[in-house]
């Protein structure tokens, strides 16, 4: 009787174990990803600006006035050839289209 006590004991113990871990990993993930995500919108602010405010007059398109589906639109325009431009044709050439989707997520309005 003792013996099946103290297995539910220790099961309980490894499951509260588990899922302390479990949500622990989770959240590192999660972080993980929301850095990654935000490291990929970043390389965009060298000539945009951080966020894409850009610097009025300073040459450089201001893209924070755009949606998440316009950003993309244009970034997959850049890549496939279809608009064109100095530098962005080369840089979006770069990214996969799910990096382009996130990069357009990021910095594009809700």
């Amino acid at each position: 009787m003792l013996a099946k006590y103290l297995k539910r004991a220790i099961l309980a113990a490894f499951y509260i174990g588990f899922s302390h871990w479990s949500s622990t990993a989770l959240a590192q993930n999660a972080e993980a990803s929301n850095l990654y995500k935000r490291g990929l919108a970043s390389t965009c602010a060298n000539c945009h600006g951080t966020d894409g405010k850009g610097v009025v007059d300073g040459g450089m398109p201001l893209i924070n006035n755009l949606t998440s589906e316009q950003m993309l639109t244009q970034l997959k325009a850049f890549k496939s050839g279809a608009r064109e431009g100095t530098i962005m044709p080369q840089l979006a050439k770069g990214y996969s289209d799910e990096q382009l989707v996130t990069i357009a997520n990021q910095l594009g309005k809700k």
